[in-house]
């Protein structure tokens, strides 16, 4: 099943073109990595799906980028942002508690019942491996988890809103070894029940985690293809260089 079609997708930051003319799918249930060098096009591409590029006063969109076949543009943005979640590049953790911080969401949806929020916080602990190394500390700060454990915590908070797709923006680019596996691990896991869109400048994690990889270069999508063939065997001499490292 199809979750999100771009047509003729164009981009522009006052008379910056930053998109050129994107055609694409991403399919539910699939991990989408989207790969390219700075200043290709992919954060730029990845905020158009729940219109956080609409923050910036030059920006300007022509095409269609259709959710489940609904132009997105005609969706109500918080109903949007609700389905389609987003985890930054550097975690951001809330000034509130761990608990505090994955129940944000749900009550300023009006959830109030203690026992619901619990469980929630709980499952989705879980869903970000990280409800073991936290169980015990539910009531402190945030800012007292390493940085990986404030990545997993981020993606706990944007899980308990119920989205559809998640977006990440290059997760892992602080972290170290250990805490990149275990994000990648989740995200793995994540998409038995999401849509999830992957930004990343790390070809490998690319490689490891990617159902299909998209490659971007100065805006345009050179190719998209199954992962596994987009690095044995791509029809681009472009994305071949890539990945061989010749450019980026």
């Amino acid at each position: 099943m199809v979750k999100f079609e771009i047509h003729d997708l164009n981009i522009w930051f006052g008379s910056l073109h930053a998109i050129k003319q994107v055609t694409m799918e991403i399919q539910s249930n699939e991990i989408l990595s989207i790969i390219g060098p700075s200043n290709s096009g992919k954060t730029t591409f990845l905020r158009t799906l729940n219109r956080l590029n609409e923050l910036n006063p030059r920006y300007k969109i022509s095409g269609a980028v259709e959710l489940e076949r609904e132009d997105i543009r005609r969706l109500n943005i918080e109903l949007l942002r609700q389905k389609v979640g987003m985890v930054f590049a550097l975690p951001l953790p809330l000034p509130l508690s761990i608990f505090d911080n994955v129940a944000y969401g749900m009550r300023m949806h009006g959830e109030k019942n203690r026992k619901i929020l619990e469980e929630k916080v709980r499952e989705t602990l879980e869903k970000a491996y990280l409800w073991e190394e936290v169980k015990d500390r539910l009531a402190e700060s945030a800012f007292k988890l390493s940085g990986g454990q404030q990545q997993r915590l981020c993606i706990a908070r944007a899980l308990a809103v119920r989205p559809e797709v998640i977006l990440f923006d290059e997760p892992c680019s602080g972290l170290d070894p250990i805490s990149t596996a275990k994000v990648e691990d989740a995200l793995v896991k994540l998409k038995e029940n999401y849509t999830i869109v992957l930004v990343t400048n790390n070809v490998k994690q690319a490689s490891r985690v990617g159902d299909r990889t998209a490659f971007f270069l100065s805006g345009e999508l050179i190719e998209i293809d199954r992962t596994d063939k987009i690095f044995t065997a791509p029809r681009d001499t472009r994305t071949d260089g890539y990945i061989r490292g010749k450019f980026g």
